[in-house]
């Protein structure tokens, strides 16, 4: 346990931002879940909302910085990918 008084804020300050992070990673998860979801009961008009959803909340994240721009970039091109596979 840390005793000076600026490690114990860091602590505090650490467990918050950790906290965010877990919220909104998960929200990302589940943008990309229902995303697929839609994409596997072939509803392409669905898809297509869903993953412009889903790309704006981990366009969102990686501003944030809770993960990383090329990662976010990565997730958004595969999620283009399955949803161009479904059009043609």
């Amino acid at each position: 346990m840390a005793n000076i008084k600026s490690a114990k804020k860091r602590i505090k300050v650490i467990d918050k931002k950790t906290a965010l992070n877990r919220v909104r990673k998960s929200q990302v998860k589940t943008a990309i879940r229902r995303f697929e979801e839609a994409v596997n009961a072939g509803n392409v008009e669905e898809a297509t909302q869903r993953f412009q959803f889903a790309q704006k909340k981990i366009s969102q994240v990686a501003s944030k910085g809770t993960i990383h721009k090329n990662a976010a970039a990565r997730k958004v091109a595969k999620l283009a990918q399955k949803l161009n596979s479904m059009n043609a």
